[in-house]
């Protein structure tokens, strides 16, 4: 599943309100193991008990060897050890009482605030799980799992802060807006033009047209979402685009630029608190070559006029924070005089109506086949009329941005 959309998955799991964390742990990896979607079989959940050194196991649920209620494991057991300085692990089991039972093989990963001892620093709680193939490929999987549920037990909290600051709303909202450019945009032979509305008073999609005055034959134009909520989100998306307006000032090259945000994120946020974002750079090219890098964000839409084809700018690397030592690969395409390219955040896609349907990519895409010839300016804004119009009385749920990219000649 796509790591986004396996993050989104989770949240929902944990959307209800739970009177502890056990309820609501309990409650995410049953419906984990349940979701047809997601290739887990059965988990567990271990509890640390700081006083007893130990882990007690007090929840299995699914297709997996059981183990006796309440079982404990010291922390000094290798899995746990290596938790605590790693977020996930997939490992061959070491302890003779659970080889008897017939655990040969284990995924783990920690979630929730890591507590410290004298021992080192745990995680408050492990979740354990069974899959057909358990190979290095979950791992990115498991880590996703990881921050999807430690940003739900730390929602409520983070919540009631939000609430402690609002009396700041109406400065926070003033300086989100004052970051987001002019909509409208020409530069060269390329018509542009960008909209994004927060489904809250502020939120964490941004957009933005970055030059720099040592170089003004460029011009990156970047689409991004925080995945955080509220006020989380916005302070996410306004310390992005500074460090984005900052790389461009120095002309660096997308990769390095791309790079410096990643782990500036890392050191600054929390890992639950990531960006996904695409960064596209158009130039003076006869060619209309586009550059992208695609930070595990929804798949920007080509629109080749010449063709009558659709082409997908996919993620050239992950989600922008939780992985400091991840790197970004930057493709290119071509856009042809009549083209259009469509970057936004999934907002649009997931968009929702009454009855609970998505309104998904593939009508997105549709939407582009049939109304490419538009101007940026109108294409965008029929769009989101569109978009709201298929919410109709449910409302709008998420932030919706979309910026449009049409080669004029």
């Amino acid at each position: 599943m796509n790591l986004r959309r396996l993050y989104r998955t989770i949240e929902s799991f944990a959307s209800d309100r739970f009177g502890t964390d056990k309820e609501l742990l309990k409650h995410v990896l049953n419906e984990i193991v349940k979701s047809p979607d997601i290739k887990i079989k059965g988990g567990r959940i271990w509890e640390f008990e700081p006083k007893a050194l130990s882990y007690r196991l007090f929840h299995q649920i699914g297709h997996i060897e059981r183990i006796e209620a309440r079982y404990r494991l010291p922390v000094d057991y290798p899995a746990f050890q290596w938790l605590a300085d790693q977020r996930s692990i997939i490992a061959n089991e070491t302890e003779p009482s659970l080889r008897r039972v017939g655990i040969l093989k284990f995924a783990a990963t920690g979630v929730g605030e890591r507590v410290s001892t004298k021992h080192g620093s745990f995680p408050p709680y492990v979740l354990a799980f069974n899959a057909d193939e358990l190979d290095q490929s979950l791992l990115a999987d498991l880590n996703i799992i990881s921050v999807a549920v430690t940003s739900s037990l730390r929602g409520q909290k983070i919540e009631q802060k939000a609430k402690e600051m609002a009396k700041d709303i109406d400065k926070v909202r003033d300086i989100q807006l004052s970051i987001l450019p002019e909509p409208a945009k020409r530069f060269y032979h390329y018509d542009i033009y960008g909209m994004s509305e927060a489904a809250q008073i502020v939120g964490g999609d941004f957009f933005d047209y970055i030059s720099s005055e040592s170089d003004p034959d460029r011009l990156a134009v970047v689409v991004g979402d925080a995945a955080s909520k509220g006020f989380s989100a916005a302070a996410q998306a306004l310390y992005v685009v500074g460090a984005l307006r900052m790389g461009m000032s120095y002309a660096m090259r997308i990769s390095a630029v791309m790079g410096g945000i990643n782990r500036l994120l890392n050191r600054t946020f929390s890992e639950e608190q990531f960006v996904t974002m695409v960064y596209a750079e158009l130039s003076d090219n006869a060619k209309g070559l586009l550059l992208y890098s695609n930070a595990g964000h929804n798949s920007p839409l080509v629109y080749h006029a010449a063709t009558g084809t659709v082409e997908e700018l996919t993620p050239t690397g992950q989600i922008l924070g939780p992985f400091p030592e991840e790197t970004f690969r930057v493709e290119n395409t071509l856009l042809a005089p009549g083209d259009m390219v469509v970057l936004f955040t999934d907002g649009l896609s997931e968009a929702r109506d009454a009855e609970g349907n998505f309104y998904t990519e593939e009508r997105v895409r549709t939407f582009l086949e049939q109304h490419y010839r538009f101007p940026a300016k109108r294409f965008c804004e029929t769009l989101m009329s569109d978009v709201q119009a298929f919410e109709g009385s449910a409302g709008s749920h998420d932030d919706k941005t979309v910026v449009a990219i049409k080669r004029t000649e």
